[in-house]
């Protein structure tokens, strides 16, 4: 190959250039590094358990890891708004995502920590603190306090420069428009995934593929209640609740290995469960309970206690939709796990 002369003046603006451009090489391919976890698939949202003294239980969120691990889980989000993330102190955030880190070390389940706050330092607090840990990627929620698209993009280009690590950005609460978001897929590097919400999901994920040419991945929250409308429109990822990641993992992987058939009759048989959750009114986390995660459905959120299915976002037990408050008696409470009992032999957790 022959060799490049530079002169002499321009030699330092040669090397700072293909300086910047290893910094890049080094920077923006963090998922693709050689064995770097994917980033699609099921992502559910981590819930965060507390303890009888309303103290996170680091034990159990560990454990919540090493769960999605034995199911064949992709990946995991933690701390957003279904694991009651505005309650948890800087300190329990910090701790959590340490937790989380060391417990998927060696698993193959991505953890993605979730980095939004009360102001843009405190933000970059957290992406450092969650690259120092060993997370696979970041999450943030749309800063509280947005106005418009363009302080919106400011604040997620900041994230991105911030680390090299795979940023995954949720479109709402803030409704964010499908200009902004390929804006950003132009102009940050790190962004590559969506969390989408805002608006009609299921219109926006072919808008959203056709003007990122597939560079973005779609993955839809909602409840994962259209599962197999958004994946025969191409949708890369989902962010249920954990209870049932595994089912819901299963039915992803079918239908990508062309297993159409498999994965419908899969993904029916998480549907079929929520209905019988929904109905006996199961207190949020009790499903972690039942198989053995959590040790107790408290939360800090809203009702300050155990509370009846209908989890942030409006996820209920199983993640499905919201259901009706009504009492969980014992009755209820056999009627799930005999419930439970018939999802056994798909039950890879």
């Amino acid at each position: 190959m022959p060799s490049i002369t530079v002169p002499a003046r321009g030699r330092r603006q040669f090397l700072q250039a293909v300086g910047a451009g290893v910094l890049a090489l080094g920077r923006l391919p963090a998922a693709d590094q050689p064995g770097a976890k994917p980033m699609r698939g099921l992502f559910p949202i981590g819930a965060s358990p507390f303890t009888d003294a309303n103290e996170l239980d680091l034990e159990c969120l560990a454990a919540q890891v090493k769960f999605l691990n034995r199911g064949g889980v992709h990946g995991v989000i933690w701390p957003q708004i279904a694991s009651e993330w505005t309650t948890l102190s800087k300190k329990e955030r910090l701790d959590g995502a340490e937790a989380m880190t060391m417990a998927g070390k060696g698993g193959k389940t991505a953890i993605v920590i979730g980095v939004q706050g009360p102001d843009t330092p405190t933000v970059l607090e957290y992406v450092k603190h969650a690259e120092k840990a060993g997370a696979d990627a970041i999450c943030s929620l749309p800063p509280a306090n947005v106005t418009d698209e363009n302080a919106l993009f400011d604040y997620y280009k900041q994230i991105g420069a911030a680390t090299g690590l795979p940023l995954f950005v949720q479109s709402q609460p803030f409704p964010m428009s499908i200009d902004l978001i390929v804006r950003m897929y132009k102009e940050i590097p790190t962004f590559r995934q969506i969390k989408d919400e805002a608006g009609d999901t299921l219109a926006r994920i072919t808008e959203i593929r056709a003007k990122t040419n597939d560079g973005v991945k779609v993955f839809t929250g909602n409840g994962v209640r259209n599962m197999i409308n958004e994946l025969m429109l191409g949708a890369q990822g989902y962010c249920p609740t954990t209870d049932l990641a595994d089912i819901y993992a299963q039915a992803f992987d079918l239908w990508y290995a062309g297993k159409r058939s498999e994965a419908f009759d899969m993904f029916g048989r998480v549907l079929c469960f929520n209905s019988v959750v929904q109905t006996a009114g199961a207190p949020q986390k009790y499903i972690l309970v039942a198989r053995g995660v959590f040790k107790n459905t408290r939360r800090r959120g809203g009702s300050g206690g155990d509370a009846p299915a209908g989890r942030g976002g409006g996820q209920a037990a199983g993640g499905g939709g919201r259901a009706a408050a009504r009492p969980f008696t014992a009755e209820s409470e056999k009627l799930v796990r005999d419930a439970l009992d018939l999802l056994k032999p798909y039950l890879r957790a």
